[in-house]
C-alpha cells in the first residue's frame, strides 16, 4: 500500500514515519504540511536526513487521492473533520489521530472540544480504533477514529473489569500522568523547560476532552451509563503515560484471580502484557514500543482494586495503534512493522 501523512510535522507524524520505515507492506509516498510546504523534512527534523528526501507537500485532494491508498491524519482537532470526508468519498482508507471522529454526539464534541463537530453521518460511520477491543469492526472500516492516548491506557486497563462486573462502576477514579510530548510540538508556556523541569502539576481537572471518550466506551461495554473521574498530570519526562486506576470491588477476589481473568481476556493480543502478582509496570518498560503493560492489586483490606497501566503515548497512544489498525484492516499480523523491543534504559 502507498500511504500519506497529513499534518506531517508534529510528534505523532514523525513517529508514524519512524514506524512505517520498518513496515514491509506500506510505502510512505508523501508527507503533507500546509504551513511548511516546500520545506525539506530534515530542515525541521534533522534526524530524518536521508530518510525523507522529498519536500513536504501542500494538500491537493484530487492528486493525493490518486497517488495513495491510505491517509493518516496527524492534525490538530478541528482540521480533519473538514478535509477527511473528501478522501473518504474518493474511496481511501482514513485513519484519524485527532479527536474529530471519536465522539458519536456532535453536542458532546462541541461541549468538550469547543469546536464545531463533524457531520453526523461521518461520526456514525467512524469505527473507534481501540485495536484489541473493536478488532472485528475495524476489519470492515474505512474511517478509523484512533483513540486518544489517555483513553487507550485507561480503557485497556478497565474494560475486562467492567465486562466481568468486578467493580462498582460509580467508584472509578483514573489518575493519569503523561510526558510532555503529549502536548504536541507547538510552543506554549506550560511546556517550556523551565515550567516543566522539576515540576509536577495537574491540569484540566474535570474538563479534559478525553473524559467523554472514556465514558462513551465504558458505557457501551457495560451497558450502563455512569461518569468517571479523570485527573491528568504533566510530568517532567518526554514520553510515556501511567494510569493508576482505583475502583471498589463488587465481591471478594484475590489479585491472582484478577490476573487470570485479564490473561484470559487478552490471550490473543500480543501487545497487552499482564504483569505477575506483585510486579507493577513502569513507563520506561514500554518506551518506544506498542505495548500496554498492566499490573494489579486487589486490596483485601480496603476492598478496592488498583490497576496500573503504562503505554508510550506516541506509539500505543497514537501512531503505533494507527498502524496496528491498518494491519487489522488488511488482514496482516497485528505486529507487522511494530515488533520493537522497548528502549531501555
Amino acid at each position: 500500500m502507498k500511504a500519506a501523512i497529513v499534518g506531517g510535522t508534529g510528534y505523532s507524524a514523525v513517529e508514524l514515519i519512524r514506524l512505517l520505515q520498518h513496515h514491509p507492506y506500506i510505502e510512505l509516498e508523501t508527507v503533507i504540511s500546509h504551513s511548511t510546504a516546500g520545506s525539506e523534512m530534515d530542515s525541521i527534523y534533522p534526524h530524518l536526513s536521508h530518510i525523507i528526501e522529498t519536500p513536504l507537500s501542500a494538500l491537493d485532494i484530487d492528486s493525493l487521492s490518486e497517488a495513495v491508498d491510505v491517509i493518516f491524519f496527524a492534525t490538530p482537532s478541528g482540521v480533519s473533520r473538514e478535509i477527511l470526508p473528501k478522501f473518504l468519498e474518493n474511496g481511501l482508507t482514513c485513519i484519524d489521530l485527532s479527536g474529530d471522529f471519536r465522539l458519536k454526539s456532535q453536542t458532546e464534541y462541541e461541549k468538550w472540544y469547543k469546536k464545531s463537530a463533524a457531520d453526523q453521518g461521518f461520526l456514525d460511520t467512524a469505527v473507534y480504533g481501540l485495536s484489541e477491543i473493536y478488532q472485528e469492526k475495524i476489519k470492515e472500516a474505512k474511517l478509523i477514529a484512533n483513540p486518544g492516548c489517555y483513553p487507550t491506557a485507561a480503557l485497556l486497563a478497565l474494560i475486562p473489569a467492567v465486562q466481568h462486573k468486578l467493580i462498582d462502576y460509580q467508584s472509578i477514579i483514573i489518575d493519569a500522568k503523561s510526558g510532555v510530548s503529549g502536548a504536541g510540538r507547538g510552543l506554549s508556556l506550560g511546556s517550556l523547560y523551565s515550567e516543566v523541569n522539576e515540576n509536577l502539576k495537574a491540569y484540566k481537572i474535570g474538563a479534559h476532552q478525553h473524559i467523554p471518550e472514556i465514558e462513551q466506551i465504558l458505557n457501551e461495554q457495560s451497558g450502563e451509563s455512569f461518569p468517571v473521574t479523570l485527573t491528568t498530570h504533566l510530568v517532567p519526562m518526554t514520553r510515556g503515560i501511567m494510569t493508576t486506576i482505583y475502583a471498589n470491588l463488587n465481591n471478594h477476589i484475590k489479585t491472582d484471580e484478577i490476573i487470570d481473568i485479564y490473561k484470559d481476556f487478552y490471550q490473543d493480543h500480543p501487545f497487552i502484557r499482564i504483569r505477575k502478582q506483585g510486579v507493577i509496570p513502569a513507563t520506561k518498560e514500554v518506551y518506544g514500543s506498542n505495548y500496554c503493560d498492566i499490573g494489579f492489586l486487589a486490596d483485601e483490606r480496603t476492598g478496592r482494586l488498583t490497576i496500573v497501566s503504562v503505554i508510550d503515548n506516541l506509539v500505543k497512544g497514537a501512531s503505533g495503534q494507527a498502524i496496528q489498525n491498518i494491519n487489522i484492516i488488511n488482514g496482516w499480523d497485528v505486529q507487522t512493522g511494530l515488533k520493537n523491543i522497548p528502549l531501555y534504559p
